[in-house]
């Protein structure tokens, strides 16, 4: 094994054990209390000895900090809460001297509003920047996009008074999304990700794919753009890059998630979200038909490609692709708490879910193994 990188096998995240870890709330290695790259580092051989095959890394960016590190305001840094550049690259370096790999979130769809982009784009509409964002003089452009977060936007667009304009945001007011009918932008997207690449990191996760181009009349999801974006940027990856990964978090049905493997040829993985709720509810019901009938609802990928099972992540337990009975199952089983409940979902860690019940955690864990696809685990969902 070399000391730089595990050795290539290009399908290795086909057999892997995935650890999702936020850098910020694992180690602490410097006493401010908050954790960071040498904390993190100090920890390798706990998730070596753990059987960890690949680290996903939640975002370490310089960032606001208003949507938990996806409102990224540098693509190309470390937030400085978590350490410095030679940090993160000690922490890589160690991680692959034990072949462990390591993946990192990648914001695509938006950047944080301040990102100096928007700065520069909100201040000057002379500005080659103001083209890296959707812009309007009003808000009456593409409305049959669904509002996603209906708890807290009430639009998908923002007045911002220094522009004079709207701009376009699928996510929080403070989101603002790139516009990538601009070739500069998808150039900058990708220059980021060979900036990391180049680091010898192992891939990317990379976060709300679904959303990235805007057309009249359609829910601006899932679009022929999208994709065809996707596979420029998945032959850039295999051109340069043997054996690092994609991973795509499109939280949609698996017929509308089918196409972003396309022929093997877009993203490596993706996760299935619609298993993760009817594993809660085949455990609840010692019935394994809610299991069942997801995978003939599952339609057949390259052979290439893998799904990725998980029980928790960083986001709720979304509810958003069962039915009404099944989401009213859900809560009433899950949590009485309406404090525990935000947008279509349930905040709660593994084992609070579970009342702490060994044997349905452990039950529950042993599904996610047997499974078909790659296990992700939650930090701590292991103790």
């Amino acid at each position: 094994m070399s000391a730089g990188r595990p050795p290539v096998d290009d399908l290795w995240y086909k057999d892997a054990i995935v650890y999702e870890l936020h850098v910020k709330a694992f180690q602490d290695g410097d006493g401010d209390g908050v954790g960071d790259f040498r904390g993190l580092t100090g920890r390798l051989d706990y998730l070596q000895d753990l059987g960890v095959d690949c680290v996903w890394l939640l975002p370490f960016y310089p960032s606001p900090l208003r949507d938990d590190g996806y409102d990224i305001s540098d693509y190309c840094n470390v937030s400085p809460l978590y350490g410095t550049m030679a940090d993160f690259e000690a922490f890589l370096g160690e991680a692959h001297r034990r072949g462990i790999r390591v993946i990192a979130d990648l914001v695509v769809n938006h950047t944080s509003d301040q990102h100096a982009w928007f700065q520069e784009a909100r201040r000057d509409p002379a500005s080659p920047k103001r083209a890296y964002y959707v812009w309007s003089p009003d808000d009456r452009k593409y409305r049959d996009a669904r509002i996603i977060f209906v708890d807290t936007e009430k639009s998908n667009w923002s007045w911002d008074p220094e522009a004079g304009a709207y701009y376009w945001h699928r996510f929080f007011s403070h989101q603002p999304d790139l516009n990538y009918d601009n070739p500069e932008v998808e150039q900058a997207m990708l220059d980021a990700m060979r900036f990391w690449l180049d680091k010898r990191l192992d891939g990317f996760r990379c976060d709300a794919v679904p959303y990235l181009f805007e057309r009249e009349g359609t829910s601006c999801e899932n679009l022929p753009e999208t994709h065809a974006f996707l596979k420029r940027l998945r032959a850039q990856v295999d051109a340069r890059y043997r054996g690092r990964v994609l991973l795509a978090e499109a939280n949609q049905w698996p017929r509308d998630v089918r196409p972003y493997f396309g022929d093997g040829d877009e993203f490596h993985m993706a996760f299935h979200f619609p298993l993760m709720p009817r594993m809660f509810m085949a455990v609840h019901r010692a019935d394994r038909r809610p299991i069942t009938d997801m995978f003939l609802h599952t339609p057949p990928i390259p052979e290439t490609c893998q799904w990725c099972l998980f029980l928790r992540n960083h986001d709720e337990l979304t509810l958003e692709m069962v039915t009404d009975e099944e989401r009213d199952y859900m809560y009433r089983t899950y949590t009485l708490d309406p404090e525990a409940r935000i947008n279509l979902g349930i905040r709660r860690r593994l084992a609070p879910l579970l009342a702490n019940n060994r044997r349905r955690v452990e039950l529950l864990n042993g599904l996610l193994f047997a499974l078909p696809g790659t296990p992700f685990i939650y930090y701590g969902d292991e103790i």
